[in-house]
C-alpha cells in the first residue's frame, strides 16, 4: 500500500465517555489529520457537545446508529464505542458498509460474537482495530522494545498488577455501567482484557493454560453499616468517614471531570445536576447496598509456550495504577506507569539503568489519556490506513485471539479448572 496522508474522515457510533475521547485525541493533538462527519448518540448533552466541537451539520447527527449506517459508507473510519452487549450490530453493519473499524474493547460479550466480528471483518476486507491502549503508551512500547532487543534474555516470568483503585472500582463497577455483567461483561473482560492482551504482546507466545480466581468480597450488602440508608445523601451516619461517599466523589469534588459528568449523564453539570443524580440514581447509593456482581479481586496465572509464566493480579484494594516486573534470563525489568522511570537490571554487569519516560501523559487515568494511549492509537489507525508501518497495532484476529484468554480465565473462576487453551479455543 502506498502511503497516502490525506485526511481521513470518521463517524462516530457511541459519543460517551470513551467515544469522546478517541475524537478530542484526534481533534486537539493531530489537527488535520480526521475529520469527524457524523455521530450517534442517544444522550443529548453528548452529542451536543460532539457536533458543536467538530461543526457537524444536524441532519448528521442521529440518536441512533441504524439511521446513520443506512446512508451507507460516507467516511472512512467508523468508531463503535457504544456500551459492551451493544458492539455486535453496529460493528457488522459498519463492516458491511465496508468502512474501516475503530472498535471501543471488548470487542464483544461473547467468544461467539467475538468471532462473528472477526469472521465479518476478514470477509468484507477492512481493518478493524480493537482499542487496547495499553499498546500504545511510552510505557508499554519502551518495555516492548527492551524485551525485543534481548538486553535481558529470554523472557521467562512477568508479574503484573492491575490496581484498578477503591475509587475507580466503586465509580465503574459497583455504582456504574460495568458493575454488572449480566448487563455488560464480567470484570476479566471488561476491565482487563487490555492486561491479557499486554502480556501476550509482551512475550510474544501463545497462551497455552489460564487458571483463575476471583470474588465479590467486599462491595456486598452484608457489609454495608446496619444504620446506613440506601443513598449517601440521606443522612448516612458514616457519611464523614467512608471513603465511598458519593457526596464526596460526586458533589463535593469539583475537580472531577470524569466522575461527575458520567453520574449527572452531562457535560459541565452543575451542582444542582449532581444532587439530582445522586438522590435518584445508583451513583448515589450506598457501595455495599447496589446491585453489582463482578468481582472486586481476582488473580490470573497465565502459562505461555515454552514454559513462560505469567501471574496478573486485579484488585479493587489499591490507589490505582499500573505495575510490572519482566524477569529474563539475563536481567529484569520494573516499571510503574505512574511514575516516569522504567529500571533495567543486568545480570552480568549487576548495574541498573534507568530509561526516563516522562512526557505529559504519564499515569494510568482517563485525564492522562491512558498515559497516552488514547492519542496513541489514533496516530496507529492513521499509520495503518496509511500503510506506515506501526508496531502496536494488531489486526481483529490477534485481538480476539487475547480475548479468549479473559473469557477463558473467567470459565476457570467459575469452574476452579486450569483452561486448556487450544481445547478452549476450538470451541468457538
Amino acid at each position: 500500500m502506498q502511503e497516502n496522508n490525506t485526511q481521513k474522515t470518521m463517524i462516530l457510533i457511541g459519543a460517551g465517555c470513551r467515544g469522546r475521547c478517541y475524537t478530542d485525541a484526534a481533534f486537539e493533538d493531530m489537527p488535520g489529520a480526521f475529520k469527524l462527519v457524523a455521530v450517534a448518540e442517544p444522550v443529548d448533552n453528548f452529542r451536543e457537545y460532539v457536533r458543536d466541537k467538530h461543526s457537524i451539520p444536524d441532519n448528521m447527527c442521529f440518536n441512533t446508529w441504524e439511521p446513520l449506517l443506512e446512508k451507507g459508507k460516507i467516511a472512512d473510519i467508523a468508531i463503535i464505542a457504544t456500551m459492551d452487549r451493544d458492539h455486535l450490530a453496529p460493528t457488522l453493519a459498519a463492516i458491511e458498509c465496508g468502512y474501516d473499524i475503530l472498535l471501543e474493547k471488548p470487542v464483544a460479550p461473547t467468544p461467539e460474537e467475538c468471532r462473528i466480528i472477526q469472521r465479518a471483518a476478514e470477509k468484507k476486507g477492512v481493518f478493524v482495530l480493537v482499542c487496547h491502549v495499553l499498546r500504545y503508551t511510552r510505557f508499554f512500547k519502551t518495555l516492548k522494545s527492551i524485551i525485543d532487543s534481548g538486553e535481558i534474555g529470554e523472557v521467562m516470568n512477568i508479574q503484573h498488577i492491575e490496581a484498578v483503585g477503591n475509587a475507580h472500582q466503586s465509580h465503574s463497577f459497583v455504582r456504574g455501567n460495568w458493575r454488572n455483567s449480566d448487563e455488560s461483561t464480567p470484570m476479566i473482560l471488561q476491565k482487563c482484557c487490555h492486561d491479557m492482551d499486554i502480556l501476550a504482546w509482551l512475550v510474544g507466545k501463545k497462551c497455552t493454560r489460564v487458571h483463575s480466581f476471583g470474588h465479590l468480597s467486599h462491595f456486598v450488602r452484608e457489609n454495608a453499616p446496619l444504620d446506613a440508608p440506601e443513598y449517601c445523601i440521606d443522612g448516612c451516619p458514616h457519611e464523614a468517614d467512608c471513603p465511598y461517599s458519593a457526596l464526596k466523589l460526586y458533589l463535593n469534588e469539583k475537580k472531577n471531570d470524569w466522575f461527575r459528568p458520567a453520574a449527572a449523564r452531562r457535560l459541565n453539570p452543575t451542582n444542582e445536576d449532581v444532587e439530582r443524580a445522586i438522590k435518584t440514581t445508583d451513583y448515589g447509593k450506598c457501595v455495599y447496598k447496589c446491585p453489582n456482581n463482578v468481582v472486586d479481586h481476582q488473580v490470573v496465572n497465565l502459562e505461555f509456550e515454552d514454559n513462560v509464566y505469567a501471574s496478573f493480579t486485579m484488585s479493587a484494594f489499591t490507589k490505582g495504577g499500573r505495575e510490572i516486573k519482566i524477569m529474563g534470563t539475563g536481567g529484569e525489568i520494573n516499571g510503574s506507569m505512574d511514575s516516569p522511570i522504567i529500571t533495567v537490571y543486568s545480570f552480568k554487569t549487576r548495574t541498573t539503568r534507568e530509561i526516563d519516560i516522562s512526557d505529559d501523559s504519564i499515569g494510568n487515568t482517563l485525564e492522562s489519556g491512558h498515559g497516552g494511549g488514547d492519542t496513541g492509537i489514533m496516530q496507529a489507525l492513521l499509520d495503518v490506513l496509511n500503510g506506515v508501518p506501526n508496531d502496536s497495532a494488531c489486526d481483529i484476529a490477534e485481538s480476539c485471539d487475547n480475548h479468549m484468554i479473559s473469557f477463558a480465565a473467567e470459565e476457570s473462576r467459575l469452574t476452579g479448572k486450569v483452561i486448556d487453551m487450544e481445547e478452549y479455543v476450538k470451541r468457538f
